[in-house]
Order: structure tokens, then sequence, then C-alpha cells
């Protein structure tokens, strides 16, 4: 190598090291917010459906969303249209049908933790505690769940959090929606058996 090379080389080392090194860490795309920082995070609300008591607003935007998304596909069920998603919630609506609504709590409280731990809640109350994704559903393991889902199934759920989304305001970032569908997206090949 040449002096010249040499020099060239310290140069290019030193110019490298200086400039990194003043760089700011908040100019780092790979430190944008989560998911669930963007629907608010850690921020505590009142909770409209627990007077007195409080909530992070990133877990409630996930919990309104959920709720939504049940009672679309419960309002779907109960038009008796084809291809409506009754067959995989049968034990549970039959349970809701006898006036039981505990294993509904149960299914809302798990997709919110779910959702909620796995889009950056580190909070302890967003723990997810219940079975894996492809256990979740599949009913020979999971009693709860009435079939196994196709493609077509999995894109009329995807629709129906859509719909919750908008309904509830996410939608309306198109960034944080698209970063939404793309979890959606990521969880297909173990929910779809």
């Amino acid at each position: 190598m040449t002096k010249y090379s040499k020099l060239a080389l310290c140069a290019l080392v030193f110019g490298a090291f200086t400039f990194t090194s003043c760089s700011s860490d908040n100019d780092d795309p790979a430190q944008e917010a989560s998911i669930y920082e963007r629907l608010g995070g850690t921020t505590m609300v009142a909770d409209p459906d627990n007077a007195g008591q409080m909530i992070e607003q990133g877990r409630l935007s996930y919990r309104k969303v959920v709720n939504t998304t049940v009672g679309l596909i419960v309002a779907d069920v109960q038009s008796n249209t084809t291809g409506n998603l009754s067959p995989h919630f049968a034990p549970l609506l039959t349970e809701v049908g006898a006036g039981n609504t505990t294993n509904l709590a149960v299914l809302v409280d798990n997709l919110t933790d779910f959702f909620s731990f796995n889009t950056g809640g580190t909070n302890a109350v967003n723990t997810y505690r219940g079975l894996d994704m492809v256990a979740a559903h599949n009913p020979a393991v999971n009693n709860r769940m009435g079939r196994t889902s196709t493609n077509a199934d999995y894109n009329k759920f995807i629709g129906y959090v859509g719909a919750a989304a908008v309904q509830n305001g996410v939608a309306a970032n198109t960034e944080l929606y698209t970063d939404i569908v793309a979890v959606l997206e990521s969880l297909r090949d173990p929910i779809v058996q």
C-alpha cells in the first residue's frame, strides 16, 4: 500500500468515526415507535368500561378494536350469510346463547393481550398467557375452536379487523394501519392450517 493510500484510508476511517459519533440517536429510523406506542402506549387514561379505573391508552385502543371486531363477527353470524365465521366459534356461541359470557370475555382479553404484547406493550398487564397460534386454532388441541381456518376465513377476519380499525379511528393513520395489517399477515401461516 502506498503512503498516499494509507493516508487516504486513515482520513476515511477518522471521518467515518467523527460523523457517526456525532450523529443523533433520534435520527435512526430503527428507533421508530412501536405500534403499541403509536396507539397511545403507556399513557394512562380513564377506562370507559370500568368507572374509576385507569388503563394504558395503547391497550384501550386494542381493546376497542377487538370488541368491535367481535361485534362484527357476531352480527355476521346472526345474519346467517354464507361464509360467515360461525363454525369457528360454535362452542363459544353456544355458551353465549345459554347466557354464559365468561369465555367470550377470556377471548377478548386474550386477543387484547396478544396484540398489545406483540406490538410493543411491555407492561405485565399486556402479557399474553394463551395458547400459541397453532394450538389456539387447532380444534384437536383447543376445544374452544370449532374448525380449522382457511385463507378465505382469515381474509374475512382481517376484513373485520380493518372495519373495526376504521370505526375506532385507527385506520385514519395509514402507516399505522399498514403496520397492523402486516402483523395480521405474519400470523396467517400458524392460523390457517
